[in-house]
């Protein structure tokens, strides 16, 4: 029950996060480096790609639910229990939460390739942010916990919009299109510093906040070790990001090395999303 509820919110996190990620790049800080490419095939691959999101979105969610109801009973059957269902989602904060999540998965799922651009990242923002409240932030009362649910969707936002940046990137290099994909890339490293800036801010706050320290106690045991491997991943994926640049400036570029190493930093990604599903699950204190 543990290892598919941590399955489930991993695949949630990604789906959502490539979803928001996406349309934030498309749409907002790249609209005017991307010109042709809502006429390209490298829009029809994106789209097909997202399609697909939404529907894993919409899955990992109802799983998410299931395990969650289950786990709360400590009985499997109860997975797929209506009555336990309707329970956990009119009697709990995470269900009242949760309704509303399902909700707007929903709504991209039936509307989502009629709505046009503004409504559609809307959506997918309310999406990626009612996951804020879902976890650890839940444990804090008032104006504590309510800032601290702030914050952590401004992590996730950042941490999406880099992980969406990077499908865009690797749809982009491997298309046939005219877009300057040296020009999108070199833009993006410069807009890469600001969400670390606050990916690595917000993630200390967080931190501090749960712990009540610098990093968890006992540091390399439970929640801290598992923080350890995330922290980690996310500084390979720095380290990739700072040669994808050296690569993209380079006289010659190497599509093919570059291509190479964005899938690589996105697989540094998910590995940091694994971590982040299972730190949800773990107490942040010993003891």
């Amino acid at each position: 029950m543990h290892e598919g509820l941590i399955l489930c919110r991993f695949l949630h996190f990604g789906a959502v996060s490539l979803l928001f990620g996406c349309s934030v790049f498309r749409h907002v800080l790249f609209r005017s480096r991307l010109p042709g490419f809502e006429v390209s095939p490298a829009r029809v691959r994106l789209d097909r790609a997202l399609n697909r999101l939404v529907v894993l979105a919409l899955l990992s969610a109802v799983g998410w639910l299931m395990l969650t109801a289950a786990s709360m009973t400590g009985d499997w059957q109860d997975a797929f229990s209506l009555n336990t269902h309707r329970l956990v989602l009119s009697h709990t904060f995470f269900g009242r939460i949760w309704c509303l999540h399902l909700l707007l998965c929903g709504l991209l799922l039936l509307l989502g390739q009629k709505l046009a651009p503004l409504p559609r990242l809307s959506i997918s923002a309310l999406l990626l942010f009612t996951l804020a409240p879902v976890g650890h932030g839940a444990m804090f009362d008032g104006t504590q916990g309510a800032l601290l649910i702030l914050n952590q969707a401004v992590h996730l936002a950042s941490t999406a919009s880099w992980l969406g940046g990077l499908l865009m990137l690797a749809v982009l290099l491997t298309s046939r299109s005219e877009i300057d994909v040296r020009r999108v890339l070199i833009r993006f490293s410069g807009i890469g510093y600001a969400l670390v800036a606050l990916i690595v801010t917000t993630g200390m706050i967080n931190v501090w906040a749960l712990s009540g320290g610098f990093w968890p106690d006992p540091p390399f045991a439970g929640f801290g070790q598992v923080l350890t491997v995330k922290v980690a991943m996310v500084l390979c994926m720095l380290t990739l990001a700072g040669l994808n640049r050296r690569l993209a400036r380079a006289p010659r570029m190497n599509i093919s090395l570059l291509s190479r190493s964005i899938v690589l930093e996105g697989l540094f990604g998910a590995a940091a999303l694994i971590a982040v599903s299972l730190l949800g699950t773990l107490p942040p204190m010993s003891g």
